[in-house]
């Protein structure tokens, strides 16, 4: 299986392993540590042995961190986790805190004297953080500390690293030899006027190299850092180890690990770094040696999120895969599931096992979110055997999921009834979040509009009935890459451009708690807009769809839904019909005419 479903940490480990780390922080002469979710990398899924926040306090969400002192432990999470923190973690002596409501230099302006020292770790802090807090806290007298890893003193069973090998991505998807992305990010860095390039982040490297790892768990990710030259050369710093089974340009050269350090203090001219994404313990030592620090974007995030076409056609082809594997898992669940003898787990191993059936599945892309009734309120709930729900008939059943296919990753949500039969207010809610999606998928807009701009149209039905949902619209997802990718987003705070060959998903949502979930998902990609009559002569892009796969036609209020809003329905049941049916056997078939009849 490539989920586990039994509980990595328990709430009950809290208290001793706080009260060790106290005793480190003492030791270390510092009245406050921060332990934040990311490892080195600043990635959104990390090793086992970099999952020092979920050690420390049993919440394992993708995102958040805790700062510790000596008489609190605050646990910052967004609105994704704010239920789940209080079932993960001792309420009893860590205190989760409402971020980014709440910002952590204001917290701990309250919760630190004046005078106080808190203590980080320089490689597991970005360069941005630690100038955020470092403006925000000096004037209080509050004085950031570099320190070793205090949870590493302490844990005593961590994980080793991690030393899968790497492999090559096939040309054919890529699009792009590695030789040519070298030249390209060369003649970024040359038109900027700089040197060279630190690249930390491994999703960059990975695209940069047509490589793929297997370091962390759902993503094809090897972990690694880089220096990037303006001439087109490339340092890579990685365990040699991957290296066995890969042939690399002639223009890179690899290194250990531990030689990036020497490399930075030998470091001359300008030199970039991400401030969002190195480490402050690298540009420290930057900071020390004779270049000149320029600080910009990673100068992979935008050619890697303008997907070339063929990665287009090849993701294309995994969705379409990947759609005729969920078309089998949903006749199979309206099968099912009215028997009442299902159970989240059930329904995961079930999704699970028909991508399994396609024949080249890699991985899933994260942790199958399978929230029967009240856990579908749970945004990104992870189902254990401790938690495990039964799937009730009457009752909403979501299901957020995606694979891993050498040729593209997925991710696709839908929101099902158990049954025929389900509650008013469900349906009127989901109706609304239907409206909000299909107006992302109906959008034309011009060049130069960013997610901020969009993000509206997905929540203007919520809104209207004084809802909302505590997530963005939508993230940007890789080919067999990170399911949540950047620099692109649909959110209120996005200002990146959308650019064409940029993927999105698309999935607004609304939650009650204690009762529901409601998400509808598709991935959807950037494309030119065909000109219309009359129109401008301006650019303008929309998107085009890469899921298929039904919505359930039974929490839709029909009478709801504006003209334009049932013809979409409509023909993307349509789609979804002529697009899978012929991958699929004829039962299935004849079940999904069904489920995507017209309204």
């Amino acid at each position: 299986m490539f989920q586990s479903f039994k509980a990595k940490t328990r709430p009950e480990d809290g208290a001793p392993r706080l009260a060790a780390l106290r005793g480190a922080m003492r030791t270390a002469g510092v009245d406050a540590f921060l332990v934040p979710r990311a490892d080195r990398f600043q990635g959104e899924y990390v090793a086992p042995c970099d999952e020092r926040l979920a050690w420390l306090t049993g919440f394992t969400g993708s995102a958040g961190f805790a700062a510790i002192l000596a008489d609190r432990a605050g646990v910052f999470v967004d609105g994704r986790y704010r239920v789940q923190i209080r079932v993960q973690s001792d309420m009893a002596v860590f205190q989760p805190v409402d971020w980014p409501e709440t910002a952590l230099e204001d917290w701990l302006i309250d919760a630190m004297p004046q005078g106080g020292v808190l203590g980080y770790d320089p490689w597991l802090q970005s360069a941005a953080e630690i100038a955020r807090l470092d403006k925000a806290l000096s004037p209080h007298q509050i004085v950031l500390q570099p320190v070793g890893n205090l949870i590493d003193t302490i844990w005593a069973d961590r994980p080793d690293p991690p030393v899968a090998p790497a492999t090559a991505w096939p040309l054919e998807y890529a699009g792009r030899t590695a030789e040519e992305k070298l030249g390209q990010i060369a003649e970024i860095l040359d038109k900027a006027g700089d040197d060279a390039a630190l690249i930390t982040q491994p999703d960059s490297l990975c695209w940069l190299l047509n490589l793929r790892g297997g370091d962390v768990s759902h993503t094809p990710l090897l972990q690694a850092m880089g220096i990037m030259r303006r001439d087109g050369r490339l340092d890579l710093f990685v365990a040699a180890e991957k290296l066995a089974s890969v042939i690399l340009p002639q223009a890179v050269t690899a290194h250990p690990p531990a030689a990036l350090a020497p490399m930075l203090e030998a470091a001359q001219g300008r030199f970039r770094i991400d401030p969002a994404s190195a480490p402050q313990g690298a540009k420290a030592i930057l900071a020390a040696s004779d270049a000149v620090i320029t600080e910009a974007a990673d100068p992979c995030l935008l050619p890697k999120a303008r997907k070339h076409p063929a990665e287009i056609a090849a993701t294309t082809a995994a969705h379409l895969r990947d759609g005729a594997a969920m078309a089998h898992f949903l006749c199979w669940f309206d099968q099912e599931a009215p028997k009442g003898q299902l159970t989240e787990i059930d329904c995961v191993r079930a999704l699970e096992g028909f991508r399994r059936d396609t024949g080249a599945l890699k991985d899933i892309s994260f942790d199958t979110i399978a929230g029967a009734g009240a856990n579908g309120a749970i945004v990104h709930y992870r189902v254990t055997e401790a938690s495990n729900a039964p799937v009730t008939p009457g009752s909403l059943f979501l299901i957020d999921s995606g694979g891993q296919y050498v040729d593209g990753t997925t991710d696709i949500t839908r929101t099902l009834a158990v049954g025929d039969t389900a509650p008013d207010v469900a349906r009127v809610a989901f109706t609304q979040v239907l409206q909000g999606m299909i107006a992302i998928h109906r959008a034309r807009f011009p060049k130069g509009v960013a997610g901020a701009h969009l993000d509206a149209l997905a929540r203007a039905p919520l809104w209207a009935a004084g809802r909302d949902f505590d997530h963005g619209t939508g993230h940007g997802v890789g080919v067999y890459l990170g399911v949540h990718e950047g620099p692109q987003r649909i959110s209120r705070v996005s200002t990146i451009a959308l650019e064409p060959g940029m993927i999105l998903s698309n999935e607004p949502g609304y939650y009650r708690e204690g009762a529901f979930g409601i998400r509808i998902e598709n991935l959807i990609v950037v494309t030119p807009a065909p000109a219309l009559p009359g129109g401008d002569p301006r650019e303008m892009l929309c998107f085009e769809t890469l899921t298929w796969a039904p919505i359930d036609r039974r929490l839709v209020v029909a009478e709801m839904l504006a003209p334009w809003e049932r013809d979409w329905l409509n023909a993307y049941h349509a789609g979804v019909v002529d697009k899978i049916g012929p991958a699929l056997d004829a039962p299935t078939r004849e079940w999904l005419s069904r489920a995507c009849a017209p309204i």
